[in-house]
């Protein structure tokens, strides 16, 4: 559906995604994370049968964290933060294919283009360097920032806008001044992720001051969220990055099943419009999303209004 309505209306040149193998997804996940991820399904299927598999707990506060379990069920539990993110068939397929487009997008900045978009699916921006959750498995965008500055940026922003905090992303980047985290979403004493995302959190030693959040309250308004996203473009400005890799969630739209923000379709092209004042290389990284015959007319507004900006 997505691809469909992006093929039918997107600007540019849609091209296939290039194979780049498991260093750059490395360089920001843990390697026994990307290992579990690799074998879950055949070490499920071993012990339960073909049926999607889900954690069965979580260690939480009186219990231990520094033990890995043997047994599959303990290892979904140990890695994952949520009961609704299932490892199925082909989820390491989909999760390294969906990192591999944000590498290509990645290459084509690299090679001199103002911008490109990579449709990935599954999203990312929940997956953190060793546990996944949200729908997310490999943080697409965190990955392809951390290639543009293995590429040669001294400094790279991330925007998120996408109505769920980006509790992985930030994590990543929490500790680091060189990627700068700016993320507007819904606040979490209202919705998921809940438990990160407060406005109070700042980045930690190197990284104190590049990470900025703006929860935002149930019912935010285009007005109210026009004005948080000129705040947020100005703390991008002021950091003046080399790139800008945006976490494109268009689950703010007023008809999303899932969220309670109100912006309309139009909406969208004026959100590419602003982000167009930054001229930076941008790489627009798709993550959340759920009325299903607005994702791709959403997105692609963004595209148009960026391009047309």
């Amino acid at each position: 559906m997505v691809l469909t309505q992006v093929q039918a209306i997107a600007p540019g040149t849609i091209i296939a995604p290039q194979e780049f193998g498991l260093e750059p997804i490395l360089r920001v996940h843990d390697r026994q994370f990307v290992n579990f991820l690799q074998t879950a399904w055949d070490e499920w299927v071993l012990a339960h049968g073909e049926y999607d598999a889900l954690p069965l707990n979580w260690a939480v506060r009186t219990m231990r964290h520094d033990r890995i379990p043997e047994a599959i069920d303990g290892k979904l539990s140990y890695y994952s933060f949520d009961a609704g993110t299932p490892i199925t068939k082909g989820t390491w397929r989909a999760a390294q294919s969906a990192a591999n487009v944000s590498l290509t997008g990645v290459k084509q900045l690299q090679q001199g283009d103002r911008a490109a978009f990579a449709l990935c699916r599954p999203p990312g921006h929940h997956a953190a360097a060793d546990f996944y959750g949200g729908y997310c498995f490999l943080n697409n965008a965190a990955i392809a920032a951390q290639a543009l500055r293995d590429g040669g940026c001294d400094r790279v922003a991330i925007l998120d806008v996408d109505y769920h905090h980006g509790n992985g992303t930030q994590a990543i980047f929490y500790d680091r001044e060189d990627v700068l985290f700016v993320s507007l979403h819904a606040d979490p004493l209202q919705d998921f992720p809940y438990f990160l995302g407060f406005a109070d959190e700042y980045g930690t030693g190197k990284g104190e001051g590049y990470n900025v959040n703006y929860p935002l309250r149930w019912g935010t308004s285009w007005e109210q969220y026009e004005a948080t996203l000129q705040a947020a473009i100005a703390k991008v400005q002021h950091y003046s990055p080399d790139a800008i890799v945006v976490s494109l969630g268009v689950d703010t739209f007023c008809e999303d099943p899932i969220s309670r923000f109100r912006l309309t379709s139009d909406n969208f092209l004026r959100i590419g419009a602003m982000l167009s004042l930054l001229d930076r290389p941008t790489l627009f990284v798709l993550e959340g999303g759920y009325a299903i015959e607005a994702i791709g007319l959403n997105a692609v507004n963004v595209l148009l209004g960026f391009e047309n900006g």
